[in-house]
């Protein structure tokens, strides 16, 4: 789909029809760019699929579209009037519109367009029977957001993701009074690059202060999922396409977001 053409008219019930196969529906948000949000959802989406979930995952940044690198710059098809998700495992499914435009041109869209495409990635898409579905939104309380929680009633919550420093945990307080504004459940908090070790001692350098996550989880009252560590090789994998739960094995990252998915899991299929 080069030059898509989104159908305005979108049923909504065929939304709520796909939608129905797809148990547990996640969001992951965060209040500003360059956290580290669509590494904590591909990892999330990864490691769910390892544990023999059915998953898929949908990239919402129109203008940023990054899953498409970190999972291997795989394509969708088409099937008659449906587009059909690139398969990344088996059991993992994504789609993004960094897939479906041509390398390097900007997505110059306003919010209706964003909109009308959001609604057919979710009605258009054959997503089939899904345990989870994550949604890899973009930073901030713009657009993408604001579609995805007016047309999802039924989302199960949505991951915050930060990193430590007080200039994230500022912004990311603005996009904890959306959820909530929405009426959407905060299922937690991520904290991403929490600390990096020296390779040489061991010691742990908290380059970007300490205790932003714990912070926030015990002001909204609301579990602190993990705490990231910032490791170099992370960043060369996902350039790679090769996701830090497949590719990272035993590693402190790896065990991380492990935790992160067995405490999500417990939350939403309580």
């Amino acid at each position: 789909m080069p030059n898509p053409q989104f159908n305005l008219n979108n049923d909504n019930e065929k939304i709520k029809e796909k939608m129905s196969k797809v148990k547990h529906k996640i969001a992951v948000l965060s209040g500003k760019g360059g956290v580290g949000k669509t590494t904590v959802a591909v990892n999330l989406a990864t490691a769910l699929a390892e544990s023999g979930y059915r998953v898929g995952i949908l990239d919402l940044d129109m203008h940023g579209p990054n899953i498409v690198r970190m999972l291997g710059e795989k394509n969708p098809t088409v099937d008659g009037e449906e587009i059909v998700p690139a398969e990344i495992l088996p059991n993992l499914k994504a789609l993004s519109i960094g897939m479906l435009v041509e390398s390097g041109k900007a997505v110059i869209w306003r919010g209706p367009l964003k909109h009308s495409a959001i609604k057919q990635f979710l009605g258009d898409t054959k997503w089939g029977e899904l345990d989870y579905l994550i949604f890899d939104l973009p930073p901030g309380t713009g657009d993408e957001a604001l579609s995805l929680f007016q047309t999802i009633p039924e989302l199960d919550g949505v991951v915050m993701v930060t990193t430590p420093q007080k200039v994230a945990l500022d912004d990311v307080r603005r996009a904890i009074d959306f959820v909530h504004a929405m009426n959407k459940k905060l299922l937690g908090i991520v904290e991403n690059m929490s600390y990096v070790k020296c390779p040489k001692c061991e010691e742990k350098i908290e380059i970007f202060g300490s205790g932003g996550g714990k912070i926030l989880a015990e002001e909204y009252n609301v579990e602190l999922l993990g705490q990231i560590p910032l490791d170099p090789k992370a960043a060369k994998y996902a350039d790679e396409g090769k996701p830090i739960t497949l590719y990272m094995r035993e590693s402190e990252v790896e065990a991380e977001f492990r935790k992160i998915v067995e405490k999500i899991a417990k939350i939403v299929e309580k």
